[in-house]
């Protein structure tokens, strides 16, 4: 069920990417060839009795397409047809190449609103207080003996609460520990489900105290402010702006410093992170902690992809813009069927690398 509701998010952005090109050629009376829901074999198809516009629904739920007549037309076939979307004032064909991302960017607008409306701005809690979880565990220690991993929040040593708002706790449990204490019985929480796990303090002689082999840190505790109907937009508004940030902010530390590379996923990669948060947040929270992760996914991924989609690489929107960029300066545009190489060229590529995201994330689930 949640890998299905994984798909169902990607389709929905990427149907809601593709529907704002097709909105936008409608406006400027652009003719669309085909609209699909899906890829692969057709299941369903018709043809519209107004345009020349096919739609169809697809056996593979991974996305859509908006096509037009002459894109990406390398052979020079359709250059005399009048429905040719090169044909088109440039002006009109850039607002129909860039309405795709801004769709992406309008959707994560209303669902975040939506959202903030239903659950409220996240605040820290005052005075703060720390929820302790464990960040790494150190190769060879006790704690990776016993099985611990990063990410476990410890709930319980021996019967005693560890989570009392502070890390001090936690800490002091652990390096206070004397040989006749016996093991440490913790009680854990992983991934939504509670594990326990027996671990035996060795001593640090560098640290000069009992250590069990890892990095402890912790979440800030929050609670829900609510907001205002107007509040709701301009927190929204913050929200997208901060995120899209933070993802240009990655993709420049990815590009100049290689930062990130091993946490870079395709398709499959993407499904699994997607069901295994979802998941995750309903065994911990319930239904209703499920529904806020699956809306911040969703905010977050189609922001993401309105911000990939403009980049300028060969066979995105992004390169699109380019060369009607180019056209309007040159006042000329470029020869078609060059473009369409480059798309095409770009495609190729783009498929290629896809094909190898999704051989590392199938072999990153067997691991």
């Amino acid at each position: 069920m949640y890998i299905l509701l994984a798909i169902l998010l990607l389709a929905i952005l990427i149907v809601v990417h593709e529907f704002g090109h097709f909105m936008a050629a409608r406006a400027m009376k652009i003719d669309v060839r085909e609209f699909a829901v899906g890829f692969g074999p057709k299941l369903i198809g018709w043809k519209s009795k107004k345009y020349e516009t096919t739609f169809a629904i697809r056996l593979i739920p991974m996305g859509g397409y908006c096509s037009f007549y002459g894109e990406d037309d390398a052979t020079g076939i359709s250059k005399d047809d009048p429905r040719n979307f090169g044909k088109h004032n440039v002006w009109k064909r850039m607002f129909v190449i860039l309405m795709g991302p801004m769709m992406n960017f309008i959707l994560a607008f209303v669902v975040g609103t939506v959202m903030l409306w239903c659950s409220g701005v996240t605040v820290v809690k005052d005075p703060a207080e720390y929820d302790p979880f464990i960040q790494d565990v150190l190769a060879s220690g006790p704690a990776q003996e016993a099985g611990m991993k990063a990410g476990d929040e410890v709930l319980e040593i021996n019967g005693k609460n560890m989570m009392d708002g502070t890390m001090d706790t936690l800490l002091n449990t652990i390096s206070s520990w004397k040989e006749e204490d016996g093991p440490l019985n913790m009680k854990i929480r992983r991934n939504g489900e509670i594990v326990e796990a027996s671990v035996t303090p060795a001593w640090n002689e560098e640290a000069q105290k009992m250590q069990i082999g890892v990095y402890i840190s912790g979440y800030l505790r929050t609670e829900a402010r609510p907001v205002g109907f107007f509040e709701g937009f301009a927190e929204s508004g913050k929200l997208c702006w901060n995120a899209s940030g933070a993802i240009l902010r990655a993709l420049k530390n990815l590009v100049t410093k290689g930062e990130g590379l091993e946490d870079t996923a395709g398709p499959v990669g993407i499904v699994s992170m997607i069901s295994t948060q979802v998941e995750g947040q309903v065994k911990q929270g319930g239904v209703g902690a499920g529904v806020g992760m699956f809306t911040q996914l969703l905010v977050l991924i189609s922001i993401n992809l309105g911000l990939m989609n403009l980049l300028p690489i060969p066979g995105l929107d992004g390169s699109r813009l380019v060369f009607g960029i180019i056209e309007v300066i040159r006042k000329k545009p470029v020869p078609p069927q060059k473009e369409a190489i480059v798309h095409l060229v770009g495609m190729g590529l783009l498929l290629l690398l896809m094909v190898f995201f999704t051989f590392k994330d199938v072999i990153k689930l067997f691991r």
